[in-house]
């Protein structure tokens, strides 16, 4: 499968602003099971307490019954790893220029990279995506060394200078995301800013403005492929829509973490 992206210049742009989000990460993110960068082993604690949750008497029926349902959740997230055919990765390989590039999970979740062939991403989280290809990598690359993320497709949209959709690093603090536009426009309504997941709210108000204040990242928020950062025009409340939607390719290698 082709790269998304040929030109190198934003691959240059990106390892210029590669360890910029490094001190822009939250210095004690709340953990979460549903964190999309989650480590087995917290997902593994996690299912001890949802089953141990499940045999306790001292709960109703009704939240035993939740706490299994939690654990099958995780354990199949264990299982089957979190990518899915049509999700992005962006590969840095020092002296390697063609593996250097964003590239997309292609059908039975196998990512091609060129000179290496396809790698089996079944069964792999996020948080172990960069330690697991740099072992893969080492069988054709005499001690690789690899930086790797996976990227998360968040609309920005209303009354910012550049709205469209944007792949970004779960490490990216939402206030970043938002410069990343262009920031607000002078007609934007800043202190009514919301989050959407399909036709729910599931950040807004002085809970999402705090957020944003200590610099949360879109993994603290547990933010998914699909969601819609809103930023309203001060003339109305909400949007209905936004047209001319930018599909921001540029934006896809912008705030990494821990690379170089």
């Amino acid at each position: 499968m082709a790269p998304l992206i040929h030109d190198r210049v934003h691959v240059a742009l990106a390892i210029a602003l590669l360890c910029h989000v490094v001190s822009l990460r939250a210095q004690e993110p709340a953990w979460t099971a549903r964190r999309v960068e989650a480590t087995r082993a917290a997902l593994e604690e996690a299912v001890s307490r949802f089953e141990n949750a499940a045999r306790s008497q001292a709960y109703s029926e009704e939240l035993r019954g939740q706490a299994r349902s939690e654990a099958a959740a995780i354990r199949q997230r264990l299982a089957e790893g979190d990518f899915e055919v049509g999700d992005r990765v962006v590969l840095l390989v020092r002296g390697q220029a063609e593996l250097s590039d964003t590239f997309v999970v292609g059908p039975g979740r196998l990512l091609e990279l060129p000179q290496v062939g396809e790698i089996y991403l079944r069964g792999v989280l996020h948080s172990e995506l960069e330690a697991y290809l740099t072992e893969q990598l080492d069988r054709y690359i005499r001690e690789p060394v690899v930086h790797a993320r996976a990227l998360i497709r968040i609309s920005i949209l209303g009354s910012v200078t550049r709205p469209g959709y944007y792949l970004l690093p779960a490490e990216t603090p939402v206030a970043d995301a938002l410069m990343l536009v262009g920031g607000p426009t002078p007609e934007a309504k800043v202190n009514v800013v919301w989050i959407e997941r399909g036709s729910e709210r599931i950040w807004e108000g002085e809970a999402l403005q705090v957020a944003i204040r200590e610099g949360r990242t879109i993994d603290e928020l547990n933010l998914r492929d699909g969601d819609q950062i809103v930023v309203p025009r001060r003339s109305t409340f909400a949007l209905g829509g936004v047209t001319g939607i930018l599909v921001a390719v540029s934006s896809i290698l912008f705030a990494l973490t821990t690379i170089l």
